[in-house]
């Protein structure tokens, strides 16, 4: 890589990592998105909210950013603002991960509440409300509103060509979807670049975005919950397949992963990961199968990767741990087939 005067200049070229194979040549490649900076995906939409918003006149020097996150985002704006000389609020609730708003704080970012200090429930449309209400009576303001802006998918158009420079083709594109820009963007790039992959979302049980009952799920930075609307990013005239995984599921494929592979991933990631590790016999002979992986584990020592917090919330299951265990030891890829047996 070429010497970057800019902390985005360094955004892309994230590796991809084989997970698994199965003995008819299906591999399941994860695309490793917590090598960008802020350790997360949502960098690379972020800085093409504020390019566009820029274009299109709606932000100018001096500016104020303004955007409900549960933390990627807001991480990834802190850094654009910086670099760009605007002010950025960051609309938060206590469900996110603590270290991602204490670097938001250390990055410049002022962080406005909605909910008091102990409540850690997922609020988003309150974030929403209050990020749009506070941009209307700022002459300065620009709400990003990453799940209705057209700039959000168009950010991970990168994804899409980065992949087709790594393998020939993908025929699964199965990830987590939460604003829905990483899964649609990298679809809707590949099907213009001439690769039409079958795509599956994964969303927590509890979200509403793919139907059923809403209800309350720990999974950070995906899903709809109840009461929160849909946003237009989430594009189905894409989506061949919608489903869903539990908190028990996704947090127990992600700590398994780190244990038994020392790779850590967030626990969306482990939603998507435990669907695909569920069904990777099913696809096709052959098929190349990619996950997103949004950003690392490393955000969520204190949450997924922390038993007591875990027990709290009775989302321990060693059993789930071990069936996970069995799936990775059985389509562990044949370069790290030894190292299996000897144990």
């Amino acid at each position: 890589m070429p010497l970057v005067t800019r902390v985005t200049d360094l955004i892309g070229r994230t590796p991809l990592f084989e997970l698994a194979a199965t003995a008819t040549g299906t591999r399941l490649l994860l695309k490793l998105e917590q090598f960008n900076p802020t350790g997360a995906a949502k960098i690379r939409m972020a800085r093409e909210m504020v390019l566009d918003a820029e274009r299109r006149g709606l932000l100018s020097s001096g500016g104020h950013i303004i955007e409900s996150t549960s933390g990627n985002t807001g991480l990834g704006l802190a850094v654009v603002a910086a670099e760009r000389g605007y002010r950025f609020t960051a609309v938060v609730d206590h469900h996110a991960c603590k270290d991602k708003l204490r670097a938001m704080r250390a990055m410049g970012a002022e962080l406005v509440y909605v909910a008091d200090e102990g409540d850690d429930n997922l609020a988003t449309s309150a974030r929403e409300d209050l990020a749009e209400a506070m941009a209307a009576e700022r002459d300065d303001a620009y709400f990003t509103e990453q799940h209705n802006n057209d700039a959000n998918a168009v950010g991970y158009y990168a994804v899409a060509e980065e992949l087709l420079e790594d393998v020939e083709r993908v025929d699964i594109l199965l990830s987590a979807v939460g604003t829905g820009g990483s899964l649609f963007g990298t679809a809707t790039r590949l099907r213009q670049l001439g690769c039409v992959p079958y795509v599956i979302g994964v969303e927590p049980v509890g979200s509403i975005a793919f139907g059923g009952p809403g209800g309350p799920y720990w999974q950070s930075g995906t899903g709809t919950p109840p009461g929160a609307t849909i946003g237009t990013a989430v594009d189905y005239s894409l989506l061949d397949e919608g489903v869903k995984v539990s908190d028990v599921d996704a947090f127990a494929t992600a700590r398994t992963v780190a244990a038994e592979l020392g790779l850590m991933i967030g626990g969306s990631a482990g939603g998507s990961v435990h669907a695909a590790l569920a069904r990777l016999e099913e696809f096709p002979p052959g098929s190349t199968v990619v996950t997103i992986v949004c950003d690392g584990g490393e955000k969520y020592l204190d949450t997924v990767f922390d038993d007591e917090w875990m027990t709290e919330r009775d989302l321990m299951s060693p059993d789930t741990e071990g069936e996970v265990l069995e799936l990775l030891r059985r389509y562990t890829p044949a370069a790290r087939s030894a190292l299996v047996e000897a144990r």
